[in-house]
């Protein structure tokens, strides 16, 4: 077993994996994963900005956006996220029943 400080840069590294792995995978669209997942970027952001705040660092939700989009969330937005299709929304309507 691994020590509590080995654990976490572990966990840190696996971490920043995923947000490159999400950075270059641009056209998976947030509704996609929210809708095979149910999570996505957005929820990162909040679970980034909530861990932020646990460990006494003050962070907003759009400072905790910027961290995980590695840009500021509209321009993101504007380069990467067309609006989700009708069958998106479907998917994702169904997904919440």
């Amino acid at each position: 077993m691994t020590s509590d400080s080995r654990k976490t840069a572990i966990e840190a590294a696996t971490f920043r994996r995923l947000l490159e792995h999400l950075d270059n995978n641009k056209d998976v669209q947030n509704i996609d994963l929210m809708i095979l997942a149910n999570f996505c970027r957005n929820c990162l952001s909040k679970w980034y900005a909530a861990a932020a705040e646990e460990h006494g660092v003050a962070m907003d939700y759009e400072q905790a956006r910027q961290e995980i989009y590695g840009m500021p969330y509209s321009e993101w937005k504007e380069k990467h996220q067309p609006p989700a299709s009708a069958e998106q929304l479907a998917a994702y309507a169904a997904r919440q029943t």
